[in-house]
Protein backbone atom coordinates (compact mmCIF):
# COMPACT_ATOMS: atom_id res chain seq x y z
CA UNK A 1 0.00 0.00 0.00
CA UNK A 2 1.41 3.42 -0.92
CA UNK A 3 0.75 6.79 0.67
CA UNK A 4 -1.89 8.93 -0.97
CA UNK A 5 -0.58 12.05 -2.63
CA UNK A 6 -1.56 15.63 -1.66
CA UNK A 7 -3.20 14.75 1.69
CA UNK A 8 -0.17 14.85 3.99
CA UNK A 9 1.21 18.10 5.45
CA UNK A 10 4.63 19.29 4.31
CA UNK A 11 7.47 18.02 6.50
CA UNK A 12 10.25 20.63 6.68
CA UNK A 13 13.06 21.97 8.94
CA UNK A 14 11.86 24.15 11.85
CA UNK A 15 13.65 25.79 14.79
CA UNK A 16 12.01 25.47 18.22
CA UNK A 17 13.17 28.02 20.83
CA UNK A 18 12.46 28.52 24.53
CA UNK A 19 12.54 32.33 24.97
CA UNK A 20 13.03 32.10 28.75
CA UNK A 21 16.39 30.34 28.38
CA UNK A 22 17.37 31.02 24.78
CA UNK A 23 17.70 27.26 24.17
CA UNK A 24 16.92 26.40 20.55
CA UNK A 25 17.18 23.35 18.33
CA UNK A 26 16.65 22.58 14.67
CA UNK A 27 14.49 19.61 13.76
CA UNK A 28 11.89 18.63 11.18
CA UNK A 29 8.17 19.13 11.70
CA UNK A 30 4.87 19.80 9.96
CA UNK A 31 4.20 22.88 12.12
CA UNK A 32 4.18 26.28 10.42
CA UNK A 33 5.04 29.75 11.70
CA UNK A 34 5.14 33.28 10.34
CA UNK A 35 8.29 33.98 12.40
CA UNK A 36 11.71 33.07 11.02
CA UNK A 37 15.25 32.85 12.37
CA UNK A 38 18.67 32.65 10.78
CA UNK A 39 20.28 29.46 12.08
CA UNK A 40 23.95 28.67 12.70
CA UNK A 41 24.32 27.21 9.20
CA UNK A 42 23.34 30.56 7.62
CA UNK A 43 19.93 29.36 6.43
CA UNK A 44 16.61 30.89 7.48
CA UNK A 45 14.01 28.58 9.04
CA UNK A 46 10.53 29.00 10.52
CA UNK A 47 10.68 29.72 14.28
CA UNK A 48 8.30 28.24 16.84
CA UNK A 49 8.61 29.61 20.38
CA UNK A 50 7.66 27.16 23.11
CA UNK A 51 6.65 27.95 26.70
CA UNK A 52 8.64 25.13 28.30
CA UNK A 53 11.60 23.06 27.20
CA UNK A 54 13.98 20.63 28.88
CA UNK A 55 16.18 23.66 29.68
CA UNK A 56 13.47 25.51 31.64
CA UNK A 57 11.26 22.76 33.08
CA UNK A 58 12.02 22.25 36.80
CA UNK A 59 11.94 18.45 36.54
CA UNK A 60 14.61 18.31 33.83
CA UNK A 61 16.71 21.26 34.97
CA UNK A 62 17.01 20.09 38.61
CA UNK A 63 15.54 23.32 40.00
CA UNK A 64 12.33 21.63 41.11
CA UNK A 65 11.10 21.56 44.67
CA UNK A 66 10.48 18.19 46.28
CA UNK A 67 7.28 18.17 48.31
CA UNK A 68 7.52 16.43 51.65
CA UNK A 69 4.23 14.57 51.35
CA UNK A 70 5.19 12.03 54.05
CA UNK A 71 5.68 14.85 56.56
CA UNK A 72 2.32 16.33 55.67
CA UNK A 73 0.57 12.99 56.15
CA UNK A 74 2.20 12.50 59.54
CA UNK A 75 1.20 16.01 60.63
CA UNK A 76 -2.39 15.31 59.53
CA UNK A 77 -2.46 12.03 61.48
CA UNK A 78 -1.09 13.69 64.64
CA UNK A 79 -3.63 16.46 64.40
CA UNK A 80 -6.73 14.45 63.49
CA UNK A 81 -5.86 10.90 64.56
CA UNK A 82 -5.93 7.76 62.48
Amino acid sequence: MTMQKKIHPEYHPVVFRDPSTGFAFLTRSTVTSSKTIEWEDGNTYPLVEVDVSAESHPFYSGRGRIVDSAGRVERFRRRYGH
